[in-house]
């Protein structure tokens, strides 16, 4: 409802019609004194503390009082009949819905007796006159009345339904910030795996290689110097290799050189460290693969020998590299002592080949059983070019 404030109009119009009433028709002082009581009541509403003025019943009251004032003016004098505005205005303004029509219904009834005045009201005839007068009073502003009562529910529909929209944006953009938050989370935790992953594919392997030849060296005799120079080697490109991880780049040697001569010159290397012959083979037209899944694909067969080297006590090693027609898979395979199941909480490489594979779209599976070797394959997807 809108607030009861203090207008001047109303005020003029009481003024106007009671100078014409008191120079056309003589009012009494009765008559002045019944105006300034209603030109008082309409200032009293004013004089009431903000929150009264917003209770129902005062609005009522208030309303009630003025309509009966705006009835015995027009009992006293039909000229009156132009002060009903007044009372139809206030009634849209203060009375709620329904007791609105209510109101309405009144005011009118006020206004029909003013303008049927002269009718002579003790006959069947004059009654019917009135109540036609009333009626068509009445009806109009009632069905204004309803008719703006719908448009203040849709309005009201409408608010409610903006106050809902803006609270369930308001509720989205809390859940992306909680997403934002969980992805931040999530590549934190990403970011951390990978550096494991390129410290136990990198440093962990290599500080494991120098040591071996340091150990070697000891109990080498004159043939020393050849450990040392390959651990000073190791050294050399584990520091290397760190460097890369730490800049999160995809491995040197796989920028100048093809993934399969990658993998060969990774062979060479470990079997000439370990002693154990290594087969390397390529199959099939040169494929175009992303470098995070080369690089995927080259760790794996790194940590796949140097699996073969810590438990397999393999005479042999095979690595294949197959370039399917929507996948290249790499195929590392020993004759070592294998295993009959895989450790429910095997070594962080496992784990290690299996994240990599996987954070590229691929697959790792691992065959073994006792006294058979081991194998295992990855495959990544490649793209359709095809190198020239």
């Amino acid at each position: 409802m809108w607030p009861i404030r203090l207008s001047w109009w109303p005020f003029a119009l009481l003024a106007a019609l009671t100078a014409a009433w008191t120079i056309g028709w003589a009012a009494t002082l009765a008559d002045l004194i019944l105006a300034a009581s209603v030109a008082l009541w309409m200032l009293a509403p004013h004089a009431l503390r903000p929150d009264w003025q917003e209770r129902a019943w005062v609005r009522m009251t208030f309303c009630v009082v003025l309509v009966l004032f705006a009835a015995v003016l027009v009992l006293k004098n039909p000229l009156f009949g132009f002060f009903t505005p007044v009372a139809y205005f206030w009634a849209f303004r203060l009375v709620g819905w329904p007791w609105q029509l209510v109101a309405v219904a009144a005011v009118a009834v006020v206004a029909g007796t003013a303008q049927s005045y002269g009718v002579d009201r003790t006959t069947l005839g004059g009654v019917a006159l009135w109540a036609a007068v009333v009626v068509g009073n009445a009806v109009p502003l009632c069905a204004y009345a309803f008719v703006a009562r719908q448009a203040d529910r849709q309005s009201d529909e409408r608010e409610q339904a903006y106050r809902r929209l803006a609270e369930s944006l308001a509720e989205n953009e809390a859940l992306h910030e909680q997403l934002l938050a969980q992805a931040r989370d999530a590549a934190v935790r990403d970011e951390r795996q990978r550096m494991a992953r390129e410290i136990h594919d990198t440093l962990a392997q290599g500080l494991t290689a120098i040591i071996s030849q340091l150990r070697a060296a000891e109990t080498a005799g004159d043939e020393w110097r050849g450990h040392v120079a390959t651990a000073t080697e190791l050294a050399a490109e584990s520091l290397r290799e760190a460097r890369r991880s730490v800049h999160a780049l995809r491995p040197e040697p796989l920028s100048t050189a093809r993934l399969s001569e990658e993998l060969r010159g990774v062979a060479e290397r470990w079997s000439a460290l370990h002693g154990i012959p290594v087969e390397v083979t390529t199959t099939g037209p040169a494929r175009r693969i992303r470098p995070e899944a080369e690089t995927a694909l080259l760790r794996i067969a790194q940590e796949a020998l140097t699996n073969v080297a810590k438990h397999a006590r393999a005479s042999r090693v095979g690595v294949t590299l197959s370039y399917l027609d929507r996948e290249a898979a790499l195929d590392v395979r020993d004759d070592g002592t294998g295993f009959g199941a895989l450790p429910g909480t095997g070594g962080f490489g496992l784990i290690s080949m299996r994240q990599r594979v996987e954070s590229v779209s691929g697959t790792l599976e691992i065959e073994s059983e006792p006294g058979g070797g081991t194998g295992i394959s990855a495959r990544v997807p490649v793209e359709a070019e095809v190198h020239a």
